[in-house]
Formats: C-alpha cells, structure tokens, sequence
C-alpha cells in the first residue's frame, strides 16, 4: 500500500521544508494511514501469538511475509519476479520447514 501511494504521490522534492511537507501530506492519506492500522493489528495478533506458541516456533512465520510481498508486488505493483528472487524464497520457505520441525 504504502509503495502504491508513493509511487503516485511521485518522488520527494528537495530540501528539508519542502520533503517535510511532502512526508506530512502522505502521512494524512487515508491508505497510508491504513498500512499503520494494519501494522497496529499485526502487532496485536503477535502479541496474542505470543501466548500459544513458542518463540522459536512462531517467529519463522514471519519469514512468510517476504513469499507475500513477492507475490504481491509482481501481481499489483507489475514489479518483476526473477530466478533469483525465486531462489531466495525456496530458501526461506526451506529455513520455515526446517526449523519448525
């Protein structure tokens, strides 16, 4: 979401009063203060993650976040999936199995 918003908001001006008043314009757009509610129930369904299950076995699934920002940055921001971001997955979602096993 936030690199969507960015993306058509354009790139940031020059100098530190004109790059404050950009950054604060984004803060106030409604899709970009979505992604800080999200980030907020994130953070609260860590927390009760937290009292189920394991550290050492909760926090892997984490990893799963990088497999979703690859699938949806190539599906709805059209950014590119190579051999190597492909690689890099299998390795993560190899780490995920192996260490919760």
């Amino acid at each position: 979401m936030l690199k969507w918003r960015m993306k058509i908001k354009g790139p940031a001006p020059e100098g530190l009063i004109p790059i404050v008043g950009f950054l604060f314009r984004a803060l106030c757009d409604v899709y970009v203060i979505s992604t800080y509610v999200a980030a907020l129930l994130a953070s609260l369904t860590w927390m009760a993650a937290m009292t189920k299950f394991d550290i050492s076995f909760a926090y892997p699934f984490m990893s799963l976040s990088f497999v979703l920002v690859l699938i949806l940055g190539a599906v709805l921001l059209t950014e590119p999936i190579t051999r190597g971001k492909v690689a890099g997955i299998a390795l993560i979602m190899a780490g995920i199995w192996l260490s919760t096993r």
